[in-house]
């Protein structure tokens, strides 16, 4: 049984990244299934750190970009809107250039809170950064909760 309220559209994802830090980054929505969705982002210039590897910041905006939007595809978007709460990272390896894939898996999906495991990697597979994402479910109208 799949956990999407709307099924995910890739075309229409990535669409939603024009004019924003994803297209600057070049963030892209690849694949979902079931259970997950996945993107990707460039490594260069763009996203490196000046030690040349990858910065740990755009690793964490990689994470969030794709936890959020599958976030708001477990919604209903006539009714609820969704919100970062809290994100981690943990950096395991470091990359120099390629593409990092992130994927995003629920660990929970609640009335107000969903919390999500994601697991980046580069192009030859091995992890590079775990992260979670903890994402405030909010009605329409309501202001998002004070941090």
């Amino acid at each position: 049984m799949s956990l999407w309220r709307t099924l995910p559209n890739i075309e229409h994802l990535n669409e939603t990244q024009k004019n924003t830090i994803g297209e600057v980054l070049d963030i892209r929505f690849e694949a979902f299934d079931d259970e997950s969705l996945t993107a990707s982002m460039v490594v260069d210039h763009r996203t490196r750190q000046p030690f040349g590897l990858l910065h740990g910041g755009a690793s964490v905006v990689l994470a969030e970009t794709v936890g959020s939007m599958a976030s708001f595809l477990c919604l209903d978007p006539g009714k609820y809107y969704c919100v970062g709460l809290e994100i981690n990272a943990n950096h395991l390896r470091g990359l120099r250039s390629g593409r990092v894939t992130a994927v995003a898996r629920a660990i929970h999906i609640g009335r107000t809170t969903h919390v999500w495991d994601i697991r980046l990697s580069g192009d030859e597979g091995k992890a590079s950064c775990v992260s979670r994402l903890t994402m405030a479910v909010v009605p329409l109208g309501e202001a998002p909760p004070a941090r």
